[in-house]
């Protein structure tokens, strides 16, 4: 350890050897050690004040450092060597002044690029990527989560700063914070406080000139990340191809969004005359209040048939129940949850068939108007449509 400190202490020694600086400062001290004793000398044979040589000392301290003469010096060598500490000091305090406005606007540029890391950051909200309407998408995050304030959420991209900038000056996204960056890296990661995020939303980055087959595989790579860094953390990611949906179910992703697959669907339904894609438009909206919505099923319904819930849940609301979300929460924790459970029945068989029940549990799958026999399962939430 102590050749480690002293390997690291020569080193550092070497480097200020070399730099030109280290002279000046070195050249610096010993002028004003030389004129302290000059005004020492000559001085203390007046009537100036100055009888010691600590006198002398803390008339240069005040002389360099606050720019006024504590002293009235009489003599000429004194007064000439007073005047070359005051000039000493006033370019010492320009250089610190200049240096420490130097470090506080770096800070700044830094955090206006987004290449600061971020600090005091827990629970928050990451949007990973970046495309044309990017305000329009993260309006709607903020409609539809009304808990989530602009201050929680922090952007991770690569997007160029004119355009970073349109979105922070926006009064409604003000207190936003932003990580320069591609979101697939570690390093970047990890400046965002993913360790700290609660959840993630990758959408399709379009920020640079990447293929669909890249775009998805940064997608996969990111999650997988995320995973390893934080695995209580919520991430829902956009993929534009559904063959890489099996990898991000391996990477232990809660939400996936099929974008294209949506767009052929709502296409087709529209070829049909019937209305269908008015009828999409009016339970999906942004209004988190109305539509399709989800709501947590209290703890006493839990092991209780589905007829029970509608009935005694739902029977006096306006709210139509249609369904049930099966397998909420945390995937990755909910698996390793199952699987801990699994190795403590002493029954080979039934770890067998727990652990491949947990194989083919997948994260947040809609079961609709299921029969009034149904039972409730831990982490399910309802799935009702509210006008």
């Amino acid at each position: 350890m102590k050749t480690g400190r002293k390997k690291h202490f020569i080193r550092n020694l070497k480097l200020a050897l070399k730099n030109p600086l280290t002279y000046i400062y070195v050249l610096i001290f010993f002028i004003l050690c030389i004129a302290t004793y000059m005004v020492f000398k000559s001085e203390t044979q007046t009537e100036s004040g100055i009888e010691t040589l600590f006198d002398s000392v803390w008339f240069t301290l005040v002389t360099v450092m606050a720019g006024y003469f504590d002293y009235c010096v009489k003599s000429v060598p004194g007064r000439i060597s007073a005047l070359i500490l005051l000039a000493l000091g006033m370019l010492l305090l320009s250089a610190v002044t200049g240096k420490i406005a130097s470090i506080f606007m770096d800070i700044q540029m830094k955090k206006d690029k987004g290449l600061s890391r971020l600090k005091n950051m827990k629970g928050h909200f990451l949007i990973c990527g970046w495309r044309n309407g990017f305000d329009k998408i993260l309006d709607s995050v903020l409609n539809s989560n009304p808990e989530i304030t602009p201050d929680m959420i922090v952007l991770i991209n690569e997007a160029s700063q004119e355009q970073m900038e349109q979105i922070r000056n926006e009064s409604r996204f003000n207190g936003i914070h932003y990580v320069y960056g591609d979101f697939a890296d570690e390093v970047v990661m990890k400046r965002a406080q993913v360790t700290e995020a609660e959840r993630v939303l990758i959408i399709s980055d379009t920020s640079k000139k990447y293929s669909q087959l890249e775009t998805d595989s940064r997608t996969v790579l990111a999650v997988l990340s995320m995973k390893n860094l934080n695995p209580d953390i919520y991430i829902a990611a956009e993929l534009s191809d559904s063959k890489f949906e099996k990898h991000l179910y391996m990477a232990h992703c809660d939400e996936i969004i099929l974008t294209s697959d949506y767009e052929y669907s709502l296409l087709a339904t529209a070829s049909s005359g019937m209305g269908y894609s008015n009828v999409i438009r009016s339970l999906i909206g942004e209004d988190y209040k109305t539509g399709i919505l989800i709501e947590d099923i209290p703890d006493s319904f839990i092991g209780k048939t589905y007829a029970e819930l509608r009935e005694k849940r739902f029977g006096k609301r306006s709210d139509v129940l249609v369904g049930l979300l099966l397998n909420t929460g945390n995937f990755h924790q909910r698996r390793k949850d199952a699987l801990r459970e699994a190795q403590k029945n002493p029954n080979i068989k039934n770890i067998i068939s727990n652990l491949q029940k947990v194989k083919t549990l997948k994260s947040n799958e809609p079961l609709l108007t299921p029969s009034d026999d149904y039972l409730i399962q831990p982490n399910t939430k309802a799935i009702f449509v509210r006008g």
